[in-house]
């Protein structure tokens, strides 16, 4: 007989996690199971190894609008209070500065229009600061800098920086307290089918049943889409970021000004979240034909989403033949070519540590994971957003930056939508969720109210 249950979670990433810690604690469903098809939860992207440890609130990502910061900081802000209640000792995170950088007049200028359009208000820790605060702060930033150069910076004193494979395992934790979870690692999903009363899912472990479910499966989240006849006007296309690593650069984290047009973070520099003795320098972002970073059993997965039929062959051509973004993907893949990559890449740690040599710098090797950045090929253009797929009792989640950073919030809005597919059998108390989460941010202006 299969294994039965009210809900089904695939994937033990953070936001399968996430969900996974909303839904057993804060509902009344009887009967969760987590499935994740790796020995252990976090082993992919959620890793600290494969991701840019960083809580986006949208103060000093500029690649944000007034509108993305304020839905992005509530979502930070839940993942925040948690970290405060959870995590006393500082075992997934640290509280460290951070800032955007601007240098030169134009950079500067962008900058003071951004603090003064919005986002000083939004942000009330959030100060420029001049030359001499960001020397006091970030004594390598200015070091070596031409002094007649102008610069500013956007800077926030205590910034999070999280492990989010510790976070990972502490929402499995919290919720395998609850008698009603099932926690399945190691066990892969090579099928699902509709039935009458919700879904099979053929694993590896044998056949599981569930009434709903969500899958949070990171890239292969839309290739399970398909399989069901979702999301069929989507492919992706697959983004590996990787990184350099020197010695003792940075305090804390130090961003450089986005390029417009380009869903691909800036450049920026941190301290690890374990040993702030190691700068991290990154990411680069390579395009690569696999769901996984370096596992070559992925590419046919990525095959079987792509489709290869012509709209997603024009969609990629009308994506890449892009002025701006073609001359930024050839240069990237340049950056991991072992000889000249290093090289290659200086100028880009360079614009934050100007005196920053070629040997300080290395490559930080089993460093990143993949992206899927979602493509729309019926308008054939990036999607700069989250996916996400809602179909009958089921969900597919594809997240792309920062759906780390509002998992939890993310996981709210996927526990209404649960509570819609069981029409009133279960409830969810939004209440105490946000009293476990956001009401233990110290930063929090004021309680969002619960919808």
């Amino acid at each position: 007989m299969p294994d039965t249950y009210d809900l089904v979670i695939v994937g033990g990433g953070i936001s399968g996690a996430s969900l996974l810690y909303t839904t057993a604690k804060f509902t009344d469903i009887e009967s969760i199971a987590l499935i994740e098809k790796e020995p252990e939860v976090a082993a992919i992207n959620s890793h600290h190894t494969n991701n840019s440890q960083t809580l986006h609130f949208g103060d000093i990502e500029t690649n944000y609008t007034l509108e993305k910061a304020e839905e992005v900081k509530e979502g930070a802000e839940l993942l925040a209070g948690y970290l405060e209640n959870q995590d006393a000792d500082r075992e997934m995170h640290a509280k460290r500065s951070k800032m955007v950088l601007g240098v030169g007049d134009e950079e500067v200028e962008k900058l003071e229009q951004r603090y003064e359009n919005g986002f000083g208000d939004l942000f009330p820790k959030l100060r420029p600061i001049g030359r001499d605060e960001i020397a006091e702060i970030e004594p390598k930033v200015v070091e070596g800098r031409d002094p007649g150069t102008e610069m500013l910076a956007l800077q926030t004193p205590d910034g999070y920086v999280v492990d989010y494979g510790e976070t990972t395992e502490s929402f499995v934790e919290e919720a395998s307290e609850e008698t009603t979870v099932d926690i399945k690692t190691g066990t892969a999903v090579t099928s699902v089918e509709p039935t009458p009363d919700g879904y099979t899912f053929e694993t590896s472990a044998g056949e599981i049943e569930s009434q709903a479910a969500v899958v949070a499966a990171g890239s292969h989240s839309l290739q399970m889409a398909k399989e069901l006849g979702y999301g069929q006007n989507k492919v992706l296309l697959p983004v590996a970021g990787s990184f350099f690593l020197a010695d003792d650069l940075l305090n804390g984290k130090v961003y450089t000004l986005q390029m417009k047009k380009l869903p691909f973070a800036a450049v920026h520099g941190d301290a690890d979240v374990h040993d702030p003795s190691v700068t991290r320098f990154g990411p680069t972002a390579k395009l690569v034909p696999a769901l996984e970073r370096g596992r070559v059993s992925t590419v046919s997965d990525f095959l079987d989403v792509f489709g290869l039929n012509a709209a997603s062959f024009l969609s990629y051509a009308t994506i890449l033949a892009d002025r701006i973004l073609l001359p930024y993907v050839l240069r990237n893949l340049v950056y991991d070519l072992p000889a000249v990559g290093p090289k290659q890449f200086l100028p880009n740690v360079r614009k934050v540590v100007p005196s920053v040599e070629l040997d300080d710098i290395e490559r930080a090797k089993g460093y990143g994971g993949v992206r899927p950045q979602i493509v729309d090929t019926e308008k054939r253009s990036l999607d700069m957003g989250e996916a996400k797929i809602v179909g009958k009792d089921i969900v597919f989640n594809i997240t792309p930056s920062p759906g780390a950073s509002t998992c939890l919030k993310n996981a709210m809005r996927d526990t209404h939508t649960l509570m819609d597919f069981f029409d009133g059998e279960y409830s969810f108390d939004e209440e105490a969720f946000r009293e476990e989460t956001i009401g233990n941010f110290p930063y929090a202006e004021e309680p969002v109210p619960a919808k």
